[in-house]
């Protein structure tokens, strides 16, 4: 990754504890392809509304989890629940994510969230 890039990764290893997979060749691929500023554009909108964002840390990825668990996304999902264990969420907190993703989108989400949660609390022992 090119150095110029590098306050694209610390973001990145800030909000979730670790650099995510592709995000590398997020930044390899818009160098090779000239697309630096829409990448420079992307990354900005996601400093403010994210990681800026009044919410905090942990609750905006309590967030990101259950919307990706309402929409069926297993390991954008995973990678959230991981990254809000990391800023302090506990695992009735994210129980009770994934019981609200029961009421909007049904079983397959509440299936989809425990098995996820099932997973990261056996990882975690």
């Amino acid at each position: 990754m090119t150095s110029e890039y590098g306050w694209i990764a610390e973001g990145y290893q800030r909000f979730f504890g670790h650099l995510p997979a592709g995000i590398d060749d997020r930044i390899r691929l818009a160098e090779r392809t000239g697309t630096e500023s829409a990448l420079e554009s992307i990354e900005r909108m996601r400093e403010q509304l994210i990681y800026a964002n009044p919410l905090g840390p942990k609750v905006q990825q309590l967030v990101h989890f259950g919307q990706l668990v309402a929409l069926g996304h297993e390991e954008p999902a995973r990678l959230h629940a991981a990254s809000a264990i990391h800023h302090g969420a506990t695992l009735e907190e994210l129980v009770g994510v994934v019981e609200t993703a029961l009421i909007t989108s049904g079983v397959p989400a509440y299936a989809l969230g425990i098995s996820i949660l099932s997973t990261l609390s056996r990882d975690g022992d």
